[in-house]
């Protein structure tokens, strides 16, 4: 037998064996995934609350008439923090949301969203005090820290030293925040870039504004005692991390680029979340399920599920739950070229950690 007929058996062999890994998971967790919310409009970025309230961004690439919501039931929701915050089709105003997508709720009860203001021009970060609904927290960023082409759409909050750490997915980058002293840092090298990897979805090519997609960084999350930042770029295998205290500390940029190391291995991923444990919860936009880094370093698939059509992000909830916006989202025209393929509803789904 020939090295050449060997390889293709033993590659033949191989997708057997994660064709019927994939059926096995899949039929193991399909009873298991919950629906929160079936909405008619595409949910962005999910958070949720320590006492398990649930909130989304609505996804910013299709033009949506409001921008933020809690949800309220499986097929309600309302408007938040009230309806003069939603741009509501009208012209972009520095008063009301314009294109947030990235959201996270810190243990003070606060919803922090990060708005890329691509139709304002101008990058903001708020946060809303869950019970009151009333601003907390603004700060636009500086037209040097986020120019122009940037497109700051996922973060990581650090409310017990008072930082934020934010991607930049427009002009590939971290941003960083002091939210006590509002100094503002950016820090850029190879590792916020897209990988050569391929976005394959159903066999076929993904293209992203009329050219193979090709994302820059993306996930962004900490650890839990805060000392470790965690990231990695969409079109990318690898997920790295650096201690967040070079950020604190103000050290240059090659002293950060020197502490950088790689945690492990990653799908292609819209979205991620880091349990306390150390294990590192991936969106598989690829396969239809999210994917796990275990705290061991070990790589393995969470759930796969035809329903989970392109798994936008992923956050923990109380109680060990895992929630995910699915949005169909490559079908939306920034991806097809052409019309919008989508077909509604669209959900956030969850299930128990085990």
């Amino acid at each position: 037998m020939n090295t050449t007929t060997t390889t293709m058996k033993n590659m033949a062999s191989f997708l057997l064996i994660n064709l019927v890994l994939t059926f096995a998971i899949s039929a193991q967790n399909e009873s298991k995934l919950e629906i929160i919310a079936e909405m008619d409009v595409r949910p962005g970025n999910v958070a949720v609350s320590p006492s398990g309230r649930v909130f989304t961004t609505i996804h910013p690439l299709v033009n949506p008439s409001f921008q933020l919501v809690e949800i309220t039931g499986k097929d309600t929701y309302a408007l938040f923090p009230n309806a003069s915050y939603q741009k509501n089709s009208q012209s972009p105003s520095s008063y009301k949301l314009d294109t947030p997508l990235g959201i996270r709720v810190d243990q003070k009860n606060r919803v922090w969203i990060i708005d890329a203001g691509l139709n304002l021009g101008a990058t903001r970060l708020f946060a809303f005090d869950i019970e009151t609904k009333k601003e907390v927290f603004r700060h636009d960023f500086s037209a040097e820290i986020a120019p122009k082409g940037s497109f700051v759409q996922d973060l990581a909050v650090d409310e017990e030293n008072g930082w934020v750490y934010l991607a930049d997915i427009g002009n590939p980058g971290i941003v960083a925040l002091n939210l006590e002293t509002r100094k503002e840092r950016r820090f850029a090298n190879e590792t916020v870039q897209a990988e050569k990897v391929d976005m394959i979805i159903d066999g076929k090519l993904t293209n992203f504004g009329g050219a193979p997609a090709s994302v820059a960084i993306n996930p962004i999350t900490l650890s839990a005692d805060k000392e470790t930042l965690f990231y990695g770029a969409m079109n990318g295998t690898t997920w790295y991390m650096l201690p967040t205290k070079l950020f604190r500390e103000g050290k240059t940029n090659d002293e950060i680029d020197q502490g950088i190391k790689v945690m492990g291995p990653k799908p292609v991923s819209d979205g991620a979340a880091t349990d306390s444990s150390g294990n590192h919860y991936f969106t598989n936009i690829q396969h239809y399920g999210i994917d796990v880094l275990t705290s061991e370093g070990d790589l393995k698939p969470f759930i796969r599920d035809a329903r989970i059509d392109w798994p936008d992000n992923v956050a923990l909830g109380p109680e060990g739950w895992i929630y995910m916006t699915v949005n169909q989202l490559h079908k939306t025209p920034a991806f097809t070229g052409g019309k919008d393929e989508g077909n509604p509803p669209f959900f956030i789904y969850r299930m128990k950690l085990e």
